[in-house]
């Protein structure tokens, strides 16, 4: 349960992906992690910080970079172990004692996956917030949008690069504003 509830933490991780099929004997690997605050009672968004992570059981594709312009030269330069980067989920955002929120159930998915693969605790607390649905219901949509187009629909610009954690964070977090006002 939730004990800080001042400010909500704001994730969209990417991770190694593949035009088609996954590749024998890889698993999708986390290799971004974004992440913002967004304060409840004034609706600030600060804190934002994409986290490389270094890939442990995947190689980086061509289409995933055409797709994250994360590069190859990126990760080897600036990315860090997952675990390290859990570790500064857990101190700096205190990720284990906030709710937070992702757009879609992609990233609560991928951390239990990736964490249970490696053997890593969690680094993110149970109180989830799904923005993709709530917005939908928000907005009473017959059907979830993607992030691009909930902001279309809000007429909030897509600000920064899609598909690159930083960036879809703080979009994110403009979205979650919109619904908790």
């Amino acid at each position: 349960m939730a004990k800080q509830l001042d400010k909500i933490l704001i994730v969209d991780l990417e991770a190694t992906c593949w035009e088609d099929k996954v590749p024998t004997g890889m698993e999708s690997d986390i290799i971004e992690i974004g992440a913002c605050l967004l304060d409840i009672q004034s609706g600030e968004i600060s804190d934002s910080r994409g986290i490389l992570v270094k890939p442990e059981r995947s190689e980086l594709s061509k289409f995933c970079t055409s797709l994250t312009t994360i590069t190859r030269q990126m990760l080897d330069e600036q990315a860090i172990p997952f675990k390290e980067a859990c570790n500064i989920l857990k101190k700096e955002y205190h990720s284990q004692s906030r709710a937070w929120a992702s757009f879609g159930a992609y990233d609560q998915k991928q951390f239990q996956r990736q964490c249970g693969a490696l053997g890593i605790g969690n680094p993110m607390g149970p109180s989830h917030i799904n923005v993709k649905t709530l917005f939908a219901l928000k907005k009473k949509l017959a059907h979830e949008q993607g992030m691009a187009g909930a902001l279309a629909l809000l007429d909030i610009p897509l600000e920064g690069t899609h598909h690159r954690g930083v960036d879809d964070a703080r979009n994110i977090a403009k979205i979650l504003r919109w619904i908790l006002n």
